[in-house]
């Protein structure tokens, strides 16, 4: 067991879904060429006035009250002040005292254990713009679409005690905000972002160590990896008798390894003040409870209901629930075929195959919840076999056919005519004569053998359950 006890809090930026920014009405899109979605609003020209984006609060009010915290009813934006290249105005508008969402919490399972994890603060606030560092490192270029993109910042308290617990955390948080429809999550595109703090501390000791912030990590894993490699730093900085300086690190995830950015001995001053161009305003109750009647099912309610209701394993219900698209197709196909675990088998095993391998949600594919449900039935009344059934799947969603015409088109049945099967039966008893004794000699799992080869040669066409029968028959008489 360590002598020292891991502290960590994470900081979340979500970029929201929005039509349009945050404070002006540039399009908030991806990808656009550079410096094009700009306009004197979000480069903070003189003479130009914010105006808040409705929809953004609205999507702040729903993650707030997904994350079980209070919604404040007075809120008012503050100028962050500090200067980078990629800022404008140098000030970044957000909110301070008066953020929309506080105390809010999250439960999560980690280690087989249930544990909630405090939400100190929900915050809007614009993202700044992006750099973008010339190979030949003689100069940077600043691409300002990001700026005045709708941001939402989700602290934690300093609950959590492990990478692992980190890692968990953030994958439960991604799950919710996907429910909540209000951001693709993407952190490939900078649509999820993710800082950490982290100091060791004596086991029992109750105030907390210095603490170091982690930045430059692009994946839930890098996050973890990171964590993990900076408790071992840290541990090793304290045995050797010397002290944790308190510093920003960039993780570099080739080496993975961290490197200083910036010294952080105390605090930084932000100069926080109220901005003039924003008026704080209050929220009425009627706005936050229209809010609350609209939110989803969320994952945690849906894996509970999932159990209940169907009779799900766990594991079949967190395969299910952890992609929002795949539960609401499971719920679908159960309507036209109520064989929830047939179908949710079929889901977490052949269909999650083909989503892996075709790299794609499952609104994407060319197969609906009744394409299934008919070709399930298909397998269950024996018309194919279960391993051609997959093979069935495969052409369905490749030429967006029905499972009918599929196995018409490629003469898929099964095989159940005695006459066709005893063919076989017949070659494979004559090559196989030890086991025929066994089986003569009171083992009859032993024609397990017989069948396997039987189907070989039909392709995998023939009927076990028949073939079975028939060789049993064959060579027992009975």
């Amino acid at each position: 067991m360590s002598q020292f006890e891991t502290v960590i809090g994470l900081e979340v930026h979500l970029q929201l879904s929005t039509r349009t920014k945050i404070f002006c009405s540039c399009v908030n899109q991806y990808g656009c060429a550079p410096n094009t979605n700009v306009c004197p609003v979000c480069l903070g020209l003189p003479g130009t006035l914010p105006v808040l984006n409705h929809q953004a609060l609205l999507y702040g009010i729903k993650v707030g009250l997904a994350l079980n915290a209070e919604i404040n009813s007075f809120v008012k934006f503050d100028r962050k002040n500090y200067y980078y290249p990629d800022l404008p105005k140098g000030y970044q508008i957000s909110q301070f005292d008066f953020p929309v969402a506080k105390k809010g919490y999250l439960n999560i399972k980690s280690g087989g254990q249930e544990k909630r994890i405090g939400i100190t603060r929900a915050h809007l606030e614009e993202d700044a713009g992006k750099l973008v560092h010339d190979n030949s490192g003689s100069c940077s270029l600043a691409d300002f679409n990001r700026t005045g993109t709708p941001l939402i910042e989700i602290v934690t308290e300093p609950d959590l005690r492990s990478p692992q617990e980190a890692y968990d955390y953030l994958n439960t948080l991604k799950l919710t905000l996907q429910y909540l429809g209000i951001s693709d999550c993407d952190m490939e595109k900078g649509s999820l972002r993710c800082d950490a703090n982290v100091s060791i501390r004596p086991v029992g000791q109750a105030s907390f160590g210095t603490k170091t912030e982690l930045k430059n990590m692009n994946s839930f894993r890098a996050v973890k990896t990171a964590l993990e490699y900076e408790v071992r730093r840290q541990t090793q900085v304290i045995i050797a008798g010397e002290k944790v300086v308190q510093e920003t690190l960039l993780w570099d995830d080739e080496k993975a390894q961290t490197r200083a950015m910036r010294s952080k001995e105390q605090a930084h001053d932000y100069r926080y003040f109220p901005d003039p161009d924003l008026v704080p305003f209050t929220i009425d109750y009627k706005i936050i409870d229209g809010v609350r009647a609209e939110l989803p099912e969320l994952p945690q309610a849906k894996f509970l209901r999932f159990l209940s209701q169907y009779g799900l394993s766990e594991y079949d219900a967190n395969i299910l629930v952890a992609d929002g698209g795949m539960a609401d197709f499971f719920e679908a196909a159960v309507k036209e075929y109520p064989q929830a675990k047939k179908i949710a088998n079929w889901l977490a095993g052949p269909v999650l195959m083909e989503l892996n391998n075709r790299k794609t949600p499952i609104q994407e594919l060319k197969l609906s919840p009744q394409g299934l449900v008919t070709l399930i039935a298909k397998v269950e009344d024996g018309v194919v076999s279960n391993l051609v059934g997959k093979e069935v799947l495969t052409f369905m969603l490749d030429e967006g056919k029905g499972a009918d015409e599929v196995i018409k088109e490629k003469s898929l049945a099964q095989v159940s005519d005695d006459s066709a099967l005893l063919a076989i039966i017949d070659e494979v008893i004559a090559q196989n004569p030890a086991v025929v004794e066994q089986i003569k000699s009171g083992k009859p799992n032993a024609a397990g053998f017989l069948v396997g080869q039987a189907m070989k040669r039909s392709g995998g066409r023939a009927n076990p359950k028949k073939l079975n029968e028939l060789i049993m028959r064959r060579i027992t008489g009975v």
